[in-house]
This record gives C-alpha cells, structure tokens and sequence, in this order.
C-alpha cells in the first residue's frame, strides 16, 4: 500500500487526466466520479513502484481505460438508463471546443483514444502503442482516419497536425 504523500502527489499530477478520460467513455459526471475512485483506490493498492512518471501516467491511463470499459459492459449501465437527461457539457470550454469536443465524443473508442492521448496528453504514437497495446502502424492508421473523420464531420475545417 502507498503513502498518503505519494497518493495525494499522483492526484494532483494526474487527476485532471484521468477525469478527462473517464469523461470521454462515459460522458456522465456521476459514473466519472466512481470510476476515477475506482482507478486512485487501485494506485493506492498497486504493490509495485513505477520507472518514471511517464510509466506511472501511462499506468493511471490503462487502468482508467479499463474500468471505463469494464462499467460500460457491466449489466446495471447497459440495461438501466436515467428518467432524465443530465447535462454533461463543460462549463469552462468555449464555444468552439465544445463543438469539436462534440465530435470527437462520436468517434468510435479506438479513434477517440488516440485522438485524446496524441493531442490532449501529448504522448507520441509509439508512447499510446504501448499505452493501448496495439502496434506502431495500427496507431498511426488509427490517427489518420480518425483526422479523416473529423474533417469530414467538420466540414473540413479541423486541422489538427
């Protein structure tokens, strides 16, 4: 189990990231907060040290992944919905990144997981192959068409190099 110290120093690094992905799967703030929960209380239990920064982030990255993914499968999400709609729109973004925001929210997972991590976290394409366990190439595929898509979706405006 890791030192408070420790734990309160990842929250403060990496808190905002992990919300920003879990926001991006499940687009409610409520499950975002159980989850982002979820994947702190598995850092605090993690028995092994890390090599760097880099390889904790990219650790607190997988995990958030997996939980996110994990509460979409789960029976309770896919079969229960709420009686109302909730807002999930940020507050602080302006208009135009909401709009983009928008669209990248409709790309498939393994678009919008590289998207996010290439532009948002900054990672290179070798960095997210190893985050998301695919290949160099299937990365770089993947960046591309999802460029593709946004264009198309914003009529050709994005220009995201």
């Amino acid at each position: 189990m890791r030192k408070e110290a420790e734990v309160n120093r990842a929250l403060e690094l990496y808190a905002d990231t992990v919300r920003r992905i879990c926001f991006m799967y499940l687009k409610n703030d409520a499950d975002v907060e159980d989850v982002f929960q979820e994947v702190f209380l598995k850092y605090l239990l993690h028995p092994s040290s890390f090599e760097s920064d880099a390889h904790e982030k990219a650790w607190l990255i997988r995990v958030a992944i997996n939980v996110c993914k994990d509460v979409l499968k789960s029976f309770f999400h896919r079969r229960v919905r709420s009686l109302e709609e909730i807002n999930t729109e940020p507050f602080y973004m302006q208009e135009e990144e909401k709009e983009l925001l928008e669209v990248v929210l409709q790309l498939p997972p393994k678009y919008r997981n590289v998207i996010y991590l290439f532009y948002y976290e900054g990672y290179t394409a070798v960095e997210i192959a190893g985050i998301l366990k695919r290949s160099e190439n299937t990365i770089y595929t993947w960046l591309d068409r999802a460029r593709k898509e946004l264009r198309k979706q914003l009529g050709g405006e994005w220009n995201g190099k």
